[in-house]
């Protein structure tokens, strides 16, 4: 089996999902050109050898729908032989598609991949895609269907996680967040996103709030519990897990993730065909992993599709030196935690989507290229990366940091007939 590495990553920063926010008026393909020049350019890439292009895209309608990968590609000046292709593996969509990558690498059927996803929650608004799971009273019904924050506050309820235990984690998370910002961690892979002139339109994650305090964060109402109560998902819930006499609501919308916009790319390459782009390998994946879990709870996955990918690689979790999981709701990362007995201090270690915001389809692959930018700046060895998933699943990627190469300044430029 050939390995597969990753040799670049780049991202955008993430601007507040709604009218106002930084990004509103960069449409979803504009977005994810730019981000898809930008790891072309600044590895002096020739695309002609590139066998795909794969982008996760939770919402895949209107401006997002029609085979965004493709489109994007083209709209960013790729070769026009490189195929392009959507996929939606809901939350984890963007970490699926560098396991896709990989895995076409790892099979020998493709040399070189680039991979990550978009999410424009702007413009296109999260449940614009609808779907049955929701939307029909059977399927609903049959499956015991609750929106995502009663999930994760059952699994508060459930593990007795408080409202405290989850503003503090929410401040962390903040306060990391704005460090790795202040000391300039995230600078080399973030692509500030120009308008149609050239002007930069923005170069930071718009929602970061480095001053708030478990106090500040206090002072907001629990946001799903009129949903529970007045919807009668609190009730499903129950009747799904009958030792839950009723339903503790802690999460707020400062300890949940924040609603943006971006997007985020991957170059995964077979060592032979980075030689011949000239590139050296930064990491290399070892292995990863996709499950299903109760989709009630929903968001419990994490941990069983990370053990997952570890026992395919022959590791344990003492074989990890840093993790990175996508912070959907506070419960979530708590919970993943104590199941695997993780420290706080090597998890989530600059901060993630409670600070800066979740892009669904786009924040497996720029939660990757978080850990692995983290690795090379501790210089440590291995690395895990996991979300949480709608509709009870989870999906893990595990790699080992390979060196890290000089490379130029990340830049974002599309080509000029775009």
């Amino acid at each position: 089996m050939t390995d597969a590495f990753i040799f670049d990553h780049v991202r955008s920063p993430r601007g507040r999902g709604k009218a106002g926010g930084a990004l509103n008026a960069i449409t979803p393909i504009n977005l994810a050109a730019q981000v898809l020049a930008s790891l072309r350019d600044r590895n002096e890439l020739d695309t002609s050898i590139l066998d795909d292009v794969i982008l996760g895209c939770v919402a895949p309608v209107g401006e997002q729908g029609a085979n965004v990968g493709r489109v994007a590609a083209m709209y960013a000046g790729y070769a026009e032989n490189v195929p392009g292709q959507q996929l939606n593996r809901f939350c984890a969509s963007g970490l699926e598609a560098v396991n896709n990558a990989a895995a076409q690498v790892m099979s020998g059927q493709a040399d070189a991949v680039v991979a990550g996803g978009l999410e424009s929650m702007s413009r296109v608004p999260m449940m614009s895609d609808g779907g049955a799971w929701a939307i029909d009273p059977q399927v609903a019904y049959q499956t015991y269907f609750v929106p995502q924050g009663i999930s994760a506050d059952l699994i508060a309820t459930l593990g007795g996680i408080t409202r405290m235990d989850a503003d503090s984690y929410a401040v962390s998370s903040q306060q990391r967040a704005a460090h790795a910002w202040n000391k300039g961690y995230f600078s080399k892979s973030i692509v500030p996103i120009v308008d149609h002139v050239g002007n930069i339109v923005l170069d930071h994650d718009e929602t970061v709030r480095g001053d708030a305090t478990v106090e500040s964060l206090g002072q907001l109402n629990p946001a799903f519990a009129a949903m529970g109560a007045q919807a009668g998902f609190d009730d499903v819930a129950i009747q799904k897990y009958p030792q839950v006499e009723a339903i503790d609501h802690i999460h707020t919308a400062g300890n949940s993730s924040g609603i943006v916009d971006g997007s985020a790319a991957v170059l995964v390459a077979s060592e032979e065909a980075g030689e011949r782009m000239g590139l050296k390998p930064r990491a290399r994946i070892r292995s990863f992993a996709s499950i299903g879990s109760e989709p009630t709870i929903m968001l419990t996955g994490p941990a069983p599709a990370s053990e997952k990918a570890l026992k395919r690689a022959g590791m344990s979790t003492s074989d990890i030196d840093l993790w990175e999981f996508n912070e959907a709701f506070a419960s979530v990362v708590l919970h993943y935690m104590d199941v695997l007995n993780i420290a706080h201090d090597q998890i989530n270690v600059n901060g993630g989507a409670i600070a800066m915001g979740h892009p669904l389809g786009a924040t497996g692959a720029i939660v990757l290229g978080t850990l692995l930018d983290e690795m090379e700046r501790r210089d440590l060895a291995t690395g895990l990366v996991t979300l949480c998933i709608g509709a009870g699943m989870g999906t893990a990627l595990s790699l080992i940091h390979i060196s890290e190469p000089t490379r130029p300044a990340p830049v974002s430029r599309m080509p000029s007939s775009a």
